[in-house]
Order: C-alpha cells, then sequence, then structure tokens
C-alpha cells in the first residue's frame, strides 16, 4: 500500500509540474481586463485592434507615423514629411487617476509619455509640454549623459527629477510596465513594479527644478490640474500596448 500511494504522490506532482509549465508557456492576453480589474474601475485606453479614442496633438485624427501593429500602438520607423508626424494624445482628459503601460524601445530609442497636457501649452504645433515620463535607451541614447544627476534617464521626470536608486529597467527590446499615480498634488512614477520617484505638483521642490530647467521660461508649465495622456513622437520606433487607466478620488 506505501507503495501505491507514493506511486500516486509523483504521479500528482508531475501533473501539477506539467501544467505549471504549459500556464507559463501560455501566451499572455493583452489589451484586455481582468474581471477584477474591471471591478476596481480600470478602463482600455487601447482596445488592441485601433486607435479609438487617440488622435493628434492640435489634429482631429492620429497622425500617420502612428499603426497598430501586433497588438501594439506603434511608431513606425523612417523619415516622414512634417504633415504625417506629430504627438498622439487621449481623446479624453485626466486629472486623478493611475495610468498603466507597457513599453519596449528600439536600440538607442527615445519617447516618453507626458500627462496632464493642455492644448494651450502651446496654442499651436503638433508637440505637446507637459510633465513627462521618459522613455529612453540609457545605454545606447545620448540623452542619458545629459540634464543633471541621471533627470534624462528613463522613468525620470524628464529634466526635472532622475529616478531613484531601486530602478530596474528591461534590455532593449523587451517590454518594460509602468505606472503613473496622480492624486491631487501628489504625483508617483513607478517602472516594473518600483515607485522610483514622486513629488507634489506646485510644491517647493519642483518649483525649484523647473527654475533650473529648459523649461523655466515656458509660462503655465507644470501647473494644469487635468489634462490628456500623450505618447510622444520622437522619430524613433516604439511600441507601446496594455494601457489602461483608472480614476482615483482626490484625498
Amino acid at each position: 500500500m506505501p507503495r501505491i500511494t507514493s506511486r500516486i504522490r509523483s504521479l500528482l506532482l508531475a501533473t501539477l509540474c506539467c501544467v505549471a509549465l504549459i500556464a507559463a508557456a501560455a501566451p499572455q492576453k493583452t489589451n484586455v481586463l481582468t474581471k477584477q480589474e474591471s471591478a476596481e474601475g480600470w478602463k482600455l485606453l487601447f482596445d488592441g485592434a485601433s486607435l479609438k479614442g487617440w488622435r493628434g496633438f492640435h489634429q482631429p485624427a492620429p497622425p500617420a507615423v502612428w499603426t497598430v501593429a501586433d497588438g501594439t500602438i506603434t511608431r513606425r520607423s523612417g523619415d516622414f514629411p512634417r504633415e504625417q508626424r506629430g504627438d498622439l494624445i487621449t481623446v479624453d482628459q485626466f486629472e486623478n487617476f493611475e495610468f498603466s503601460w507597457e513599453w519596449k524601445l528600439s536600440r538607442a530609442g527615445n519617447s516618453g509619455v507626458k500627462y496632464l497636457v493642455s492644448e494651450d501649452l502651446p496654442k499651436t504645433g503638433r508637440s505637446g509640454i507637459s510633465f513627462e515620463y521618459q522613455i529612453l535607451d540609457d545605454d545606447n541614447h545620448p540623452d542619458a549623459k545629459m540634464g543633471i544627476a541621471g533627470n534624462r534617464t528613463s522613468g525620470a521626470l524628464y529634466d526635472l527629477l532622475p529616478p531613484g536608486p531601486g530602478k530596474k529597467l528591461h534590455p532593449v527590446g523587451e517590454f518594460n510596465h509602468s505606472r503613473i499615480i496622480k492624486r491631487g498634488a501628489h504625483i508617483e512614477h513607478w517602472l516594473n513594479g518600483v515607485k522610483i520617484l514622486e513629488f507634489e505638483q506646485g510644491g517647493a521642490l519642483i518649483k525649484e527644478r523647473i527654475a533650473a530647467s529648459k523649461f523655466k521660461d515656458t509660462a503655465g508649465f507644470g501647473e494644469t490640474r487635468r489634462g490628456h495622456i500623450l505618447i510622444q513622437d520622437h522619430d524613433d520606433e516604439i511600441w507601446y500596448r496594455n494601457l489602461k487607466i483608472r480614476e482615483l478620488k482626490e484625498k
């Protein structure tokens, strides 16, 4: 009897291991919400098949450089005429929110996600100006060595605040997971499960950093409390997926 019990136990363990391996190997579903996420108030900003809900900055439709490929929002590679380029923004605007997305870059790539974007800043053109979650190939793009103390590297509040020492960036060609949380004046940047910076909008520190940055002469910079989410067109190929957002109550 003990031999049978031992054999059954071994078979059960082997079966469980096989199930675990199959589950791990199965492709992850992208651009969908789980039941729990839906219950928590999350909404997709990208359906995986179209650019519905997005348009160009100061444009009624998405610029031609942006397309949908393999379940991602993709900035196509190549040199495009000016009228086909431009930043991509959400149709909707948000004030207190948690925004989550995944992204991967081409080698030496540069992009960014801007938030609290107003089309009054500037009033013309195809590129918005606002707080930016920097997205960069830190190893191969020269901008990583510019700025002050890493405030132009991936995850930074561009040209203002560097990410903290706990930052974990995946290699070029692999997807990273980022989050921005904005509740009242408090804002946080997250990268691959780690909070890498936080600040208070309108606080003394951020005012000091703006005064020492490239935005020092941009009237109204950093003051918008409600605005669009923007994906930056920086001429480099980049892929975005699993863009989702939930609105939060202000504390």
